[in-house]
């Protein structure tokens, strides 16, 4: 479905997502947030007001601690690191497999629009540090249990593009444990929520406004329990070299950073690992986008500038969720 947002549409959502920020961050308001810093950004729980939240900062700084120690390239000692420096098969912890073998599968169902072994070219491209002689060969990775194997020694994973997602449902699943049953989930801007928010209604968020120094949100989103929404764009980590901007997504057909879609895409799924692995293939996707999102029964929100602002278009039932 095609959308247009005309300038009053946009300061309308933006209001409406504002006000009801503003509302919880009153002296009476009926949630309140706990945050902190984990992957070089935030990550933050809102739940009801009479809900204990400090009890928990000490659980959730260790569960993301271990994906970090498990999937990120920053670190030598990482799962992604070691396999990163072997030569064929590698023994990893369970979570990074059951992460590799989602990879691999929107991996497949993508054509390769989302690509794990793609990080020399993102590195090549000014992003991330993972080096290597060889990309674009994902069917060259595959897993057998707890072990990785590669079919060709120079071929290197990364899991950047997926494993945010996965930490988000870990910190789901920790809090449903914990008896948490109302609370909203922000991890470095994904998002999950489960229950709903005091007043009655579901959570409500925001989408970014994907345009360089624009402040107001593009949309609002019922976001409904259980589900999770993803984004990914030109907005964040991109940078400008005379009239062109070189995003840090890369297009694997064409080894360059993609150009000619849409500027942001927004996946809503019930894992937030796939709607973060999907949100990375369909900007990938370029122009295909919607028609990939179609083809794999998809709920997604594609953003374009247009003269009046931007426009959208969405897949599956996404719209339905658009406040």
């Amino acid at each position: 479905m095609r959308h247009d947002f005309t300038r009053r549409q946009m300061i309308a959502l933006s209001g409406a997502t504002l006000c009801a920020g503003m509302a919880q961050a009153g002296s009476l308001s009926p949630t309140h947030s706990m945050e902190g810093r984990a992957f070089a950004s935030h990550w933050r729980v809102t739940a009801p007001s009479d809900v204990p939240l400090e009890p928990h900062r000490a659980a959730i700084d260790r569960l993301l601690a271990e994906v970090d120690a498990q999937m990120s390239p920053w670190r030598e000692d990482s799962d992604v690191s070691r396999f990163n420096r072997s030569t064929d098969t590698c023994r990893v912890s369970d979570e990074t497999a059951l992460v590799t073998r989602a990879a691999l599968e929107i991996a497949r169902d993508s054509g390769g629009r989302f690509d794990p072994t793609v990080g020399p070219l993102v590195a090549q491209w000014g992003f991330g540090r993972i080096t290597g002689g060889t990309s674009g060969t994902w069917a060259g990775i595959a897993t057998e249990g707890d072990q990785l194997r590669k079919e060709i020694s120079g071929l290197t994973l990364d899991l950047c593009g997926i494993a945010k997602g996965r930490a988000l449902d870990l910190l789901d699943s920790y809090l449903m444990q914990a008896g948490l049953s109302d609370v909203l989930i922000d991890l470095g801007g994904e998002l999950k929520s489960r229950g709903q928010h005091p007043s009655g209604r579901a959570w409500q968020v925001a989408v970014e406004d994907p345009r360089v120094g624009a402040l107001s949100p593009a949309a609002g989103l019922r976001l409904p329990s259980g589900f999770s929404v993803a984004t990914s764009g030109l907005r964040a980590q991109s940078y400008t070299l005379g009239d062109h901007v070189y995003s840090h997504i890369i297009d694997p057909r064409r080894a360059t950073p993609v150009e000619g879609g849409a500027i942001s895409v927004s996946v809503l799924a019930p894992e937030a690992m796939i709607a973060d692995g999907w949100a990375t293939a369909l900007m990938a996707a370029g122009e295909q986008g919607p028609e990939l999102a179609r083809q794999n029964g998809l709920s997604a929100l594609f953003l374009y500038p247009s003269d009046t602002g931007l426009s959208a278009t969405t897949t599956g039932d996404f719209d339905r969720h658009m406040v």
